[in-house]
């Protein structure tokens, strides 16, 4: 992107930005609960029925310049973000229920609001999805694709993107499907060739999710990871990613339980409190629950959800108050719940001489309801970084970290899992390309 400069300082040429013109189509993997939510969702919206709350691109203000300029517009109307009147969905689906019915089975949204979108919710008929239940031990696919190689099965998901393409100006793909097993990175992973190789001879490192974001990378369209599989966070996504300017970000929606992490373990280090032990255990009854009830399954979630407090309270850097912390994440499968999880944390943490202290936290939340805002948002936030020179070219965008609890970043490089600090990254990436100055908060210059 070019650039000019502004009292020494680079400033983003907005002009650079393409505009939002025409339809934007979101391409969902897997139509569950959080996927019938979000485009549910969506139509009350644009239909007037409801609010689009916890969207940072619906409802969200980001502030400009000075304290005292008074300059505080709303995120949609600050960047040219796509209107929700020209997002078409399409998606894949496991099972050949329509949007209508997955809603009505997932009983997320009550039904007197789904029957209010009945026609436009039975227009969307999943397509064949590509499916192995060696990845996902606890679901049985029923309308699935077929093909004798892993290529096979990506050339297909290639095809559904062309033809989707004809019918839309822009496509963006988000996978809200299952936790597939836990699987580490390997040689096929490392480069575009390796991976393709492995397409051919069906290598068992390749699972499905990695087979869609193949698919939509090798044509141009941006992906995010809404589960804590093992997808674009490798050399040849990557690889992948950059070559074709279609940009990724980290996986795993951050809404429960890792979010209030998130939010508490940023206070604790901030005020140098010590914690020896954080305890979390979730309840939770929908797809999603049954699904991790799997041990393999559970392990990919487990990484995902361990690695937050790490980061953020970087016991290396602070041995007295965090190296011995006991970290332990439990997922219990209990379907009188449904989608509404009970996420409770015992966290123990001492402070002056050492003396010991409790926090209980008790989070009943609605799983689908914290997912679907977030998956709105990322599915906007990069049509958007698709449209900017900038960011498209980079592949990996670390500012979208506020919404995930796996943020991807540059090899070599610590993610940032502090929601504040992802919150600041976020704003000030607008801020950036739209040719605004950052904002650090410093404030001296009101002093002067």
């Amino acid at each position: 992107m070019a650039t000019e400069r502004q009292g020494g300082k680079k400033v983003a040429d907005a002009s650079k930005i393409a505009p939002a013109t025409g339809k934007l189509g979101v391409m969902v993997v897997g139509l569950g609960a959080v996927a019938t939510t979000f485009i549910a969702g969506v139509e009350a919206v644009r239909r007037g029925l409801a609010k689009p709350i916890g969207s940072l691109t619906q409802m969200g203000t980001i502030r400009l310049g000075k304290r005292t300029d008074n300059r505080s517009p709303l995120v949609r109307e600050f960047v040219p973000l796509a209107n929700l009147e020209d997002l078409v969905f399409t998606g894949w689906d496991i099972f050949d229920d329509n949007v209508y019915e997955s809603a009505v089975h997932a009983k997320v949204l009550a039904k007197e609001t789904l029957d209010q979108l009945k026609p436009f919710l039975e227009s969307i008929q999943p397509l064949p999805a590509v499916f192995d239940q060696h990845y996902v031990k606890r679901l049985h696919g029923t309308h699935v694709k077929r093909g004798k190689t892993k290529r096979d099965l990506a050339n297909q998901v290639v095809a559904d993107i062309r033809a989707f393409k004809k019918t839309v100006d822009r496509v963006v793909m988000i996978w809200c499907g299952s936790t597939e097993i836990f699987i580490e990175p390997g040689a096929v992973h490392q480069s575009i060739e390796a991976f393709e190789k492995g397409l051919d001879k069906n290598d068992i490192g390749i699972a499905p999710s990695q087979i869609y974001a193949y698919a939509a990378l090798s044509e141009g369209v941006p992906f995010a990871n809404g589960a804590p599989n093992l997808t674009v966070d490798v050399p040849a996504m990557v690889e992948l990613s950059r070559r074709n300017a279609a940009p990724i970000c980290g996986k795993d929606f951050k809404t429960g339980q890792t979010f209030m992490k998130t939010v508490l373990a940023p206070a604790f280090k901030a005020r140098l409190l010590g914690v020896s032990g954080w305890y979390s255990t979730n309840i939770l009854g929908n797809r999603d629950g049954e699904v991790l009830d799997d041990p393999e399954s559970f392990k990919t979630k487990e990484e995902s959800k361990l690695g937050v407090l790490d980061y953020i309270l970087q016991p290396q850097l602070y041995p007295d108050l965090y190296k011995e912390i006991y970290h332990k994440v439990r997922i219990n499968y209990y379907p009188p719940r449904g989608d509404n999880k009970e996420g409770w944390d015992n966290i123990d943490i001492f402070g002056w001489l050492g003396y010991p202290m409790q926090i209980k936290v008790d989070f009943l939340c609605r799983d689908s309801i914290l997912a679907a805002p977030i998956a709105l948002d990322l599915v906007l936030f990069l049509d958007l970084a698709k449209r900017t020179p900038e960011l498209r070219s980079k592949g990996i965008q670390e500012w979208l970290s506020f919404y995930l609890k796996s943020p991807q970043t540059a090899p070599g490089l610590y993610p940032e899992h502090d929601l504040f600090i992802q919150s600041m990254k976020l704003k000030n990436t607008l801020r950036h390309i739209m040719g605004e100055g950052l904002i650090t908060h410093l404030g001296l210059e009101y002093y002067d």
